[in-house]
């Protein structure tokens, strides 16, 4: 309503109309976070009622409406050449190259604010943030910060926790999620009493000062910012091939890649590699920060500048 009014308005007509994501029919650029005919495919077997508990059947039938509802918004909109598209990993890029036939999509990753984030300011809270978890130096943290736990791939990395019961693992759930319905899993794993779940917190620093390290085995993930926040506080990081954000790791060097996120056999043998090897814990974490000084925001709003002067030049010209 209130663009309806602004068009009214001579002097409110605008040079770009720009959306993050699909946010109205008429937008000359758009920043691509996701492409939902992707997710999709990698998710809606997990959405299937009779692989879930009644109490979830709400959230999941939610789900499979809004994402079809996005699919449809998808093909009506990203198929438009006139619309100017960026993706926020080259993994985005290829997928609306699949879908949508569209081979001049630019590529601005996310950036991360590495002066909030990175290894002094986290070592320097580590010891009150395990405290206050009341966790012990024998212990080893996992993290896993996001919403929709499903596409996270929680339910792998409790399996792979499973067959890593002999190491003293502990996981740190951040995100919206209800807990309750992981409740079956928890105790069929044997992970009851080994996982907290804790609500998103504008403190993010926090949950990172009392990890040792990140694990995002996602089944699907366009970027995934916790594993470049995790990379700029140092803390060694497992991160799914299916996030983008796994473009910036050089397997081995500047963290792990975890190949097959389905494949609970491969994550547990990455989590006994990276906690029994703690050369490996310190070199990749490291060599982790190091990169993640080449995502600030100055390199973010360069590229980010560039592609709006393109997009308006492509306009005029229309």
């Amino acid at each position: 309503m209130r663009r309806w009014r602004d068009s009214r308005n001579p002097h409110l007509r605008p040079d770009l109309t720009y959306s993050p994501g699909i946010n109205c029919f008429d937008a000359d650029a758009i920043i691509v976070h996701i492409v939902f005919h992707e997710f999709y495919l990698r998710v809606h077997s997990e959405l299937r009622l009779s692989r879930l508990p009644p109490p979830a059947w709400p959230r999941a039938l939610h789900r499979k409406l809004y994402y079809r509802l996005v699919m449809f918004l998808e093909r009506r909109i990203y198929r438009n050449s006139r619309i100017h598209l960026a993706a926020v990993s080259r993994m985005v890029a290829d997928q609306l190259r699949t879908h949508f036939d569209r081979a001049d999509v630019a590529v601005i990753p996310n950036a991360v604010d590495t002066a909030r984030f990175n290894p002094a300011a986290r070592l320097a809270r580590r010891s009150s943030a395990r405290n206050s978890l009341g966790h012990s130096d024998s212990e080893f943290v996992l993290l896993l910060i996001g919403n929709d736990w499903k596409k996270k791939g929680l339910d792998q990395l409790l399996r792979a926790m499973q067959l890593d019961q002999d190491l003293p693992l502990r996981l740190v759930v951040v995100g919206r999620d209800d807990p309750a319905l992981y409740n079956s899993l928890l105790q069929e794993s044997g992970t009851l009493g080994r996982v907290r779940f804790l609500p998103p917190t504008p403190d993010v620093l926090f949950v990172y000062a009392c990890a040792d390290a990140y694990v995002g085995p996602s089944l699907e993930d366009a970027f995934g910012l916790p594993i470049l926040e995790a990379m700029a506080c140092a803390l060694p990081v497992i991160a799914s091939a299916r996030a983008g954000a796994s473009e910036m790791i050089e397997d081995g060097r500047t963290g792990l890649i975890l190949r097959q996120p389905e494949n609970p056999e491969e994550l547990a043998t990455l989590l006994r590699r990276l906690f029994q090897d703690k050369s490996l814990q310190q070199e990749l974490g490291e060599t982790a920060a190091q990169v993640a000084q080449l995502f600030s925001w100055e390199i973010n709003t360069a590229k980010t500048l560039n592609f709006l002067k393109e997009s308006a030049r492509m306009r005029s010209t229309c």
